[in-house]
């Protein structure tokens, strides 16, 4: 009598199904970048409100930041599902393992798109939808269809993506677009650069191999350092102009100068040891956390 089939089934195996799934579809959003996204959502939200929004509006947005952002994350890897299965960094995600196909995949992001728009609309208003969207769009085609693989320039334009959750934020509040909302755009979009500077020369080699034209790889360590200084200085220069159209108070000054002259400093010390890029990409994330806590802080307690 032959030995009986015994198979012993892993539970967290794709083939248990539904879980192992579910963590990948939402692997394809990308959920850390949405993080540091909605960390500038809610902030401007307070500024924008003078005070607490409302738990409900703060969360209804949240979520239709977060349904948009994962739409816009899902379809950039579908279009960088080529150059993902070059680059270390990237070749474990989800589509170059091949632990989902293109076509779901690309419907997936369609769909999350299609909800957050909708989702935001009902909830908030409709220019807040929009602006969601067009977030979405600029994402796609703009930057990862368009100018990720044609010009060096590609996370300064393409960044401007990025910078579109605190519209959003400020248009859920009030319906309209002020002055203070466009300053906080213009924090975030000149905090891009440098930010993702620094990551892309940490991989420089693997950009390099996918033939994708970031900085670091056109024009060597020592130039895209000195960008990312310039660029410092005038991310830092921007966050100063949001005390005077009157949003925030001196308490947003007083740490947004002290933040900005410790970027500043780890910005210049990049010249001396390149090789802390990746310290000063964290704390790059470290900075654009705590300025957009300062303002909520100063909104809220003075």
């Amino acid at each position: 009598m032959s030995a009986p089939d015994v198979r012993i089934t892993d539970p967290h195996d794709a083939s248990g199904g539904g879980w192992k799934l579910v963590k990948t579809y939402v692997e394809l959003t990308k959920p850390r970048i949405i993080e540091l996204l909605l960390i500038t959502t809610v902030p401007a939200m307070i500024v924008a409100a003078a005070g607490w929004p409302g738990l409900w509006l703060v969360v209804a947005t949240l979520l239709g930041g977060t349904l948009s952002a994962g739409g816009a994350n899902t379809i950039n890897s579908v279009v960088d599902r080529d150059i993902d299965r070059i680059m270390r960094r990237t070749r474990r995600r989800p589509l170059p393992t091949a632990r989902v196909e293109t076509q779901p995949a690309l419907l997936f992001g369609i769909a999350l798109g299609v909800a957050g728009f909708g989702w935001l609309w009902l909830t908030t208003n409709l220019l807040a939808a929009v602006l969601s969207t067009l977030g979405l769009i600029f994402y796609v085609v703009v930057y990862s269809l368009w100018l990720k693989r044609s010009s060096p320039q590609n996370i300064v334009i393409g960044g401007a993506a990025g910078a579109v959750p605190v519209l959003v934020g400020w248009a859920a509040v009030t319906g309209t677009l002020a002055l203070p909302a466009w300053v906080l755009f213009a924090i975030v979009f000149f905090w891009t650069p440098p930010h993702f500077w620094a990551l892309s020369l940490r991989y420089r080699d693997d950009y390099a191999a996918a033939g994708v034209p970031m900085l670091p790889v056109v024009a060597g360590t020592e130039r895209t350092i000195e960008h990312i200084v310039t660029y410092t200085y005038v991310m830092v220069g921007v966050s100063l102009l949001l005390y005077p159209t009157g949003a925030v108070g001196l308490l947003y000054l007083a740490a947004a100068t002290a933040l900005g002259a410790w970027m500043i400093a780890r910005a210049r010390r990049l010249r001396r040891f390149p090789g802390e890029v990746m310290r000063f990409f964290a704390y790059s994330n470290a900075y654009l956390a705590a300025l957009f806590v300062a303002m909520a802080v100063d909104v809220l307690v003075t």
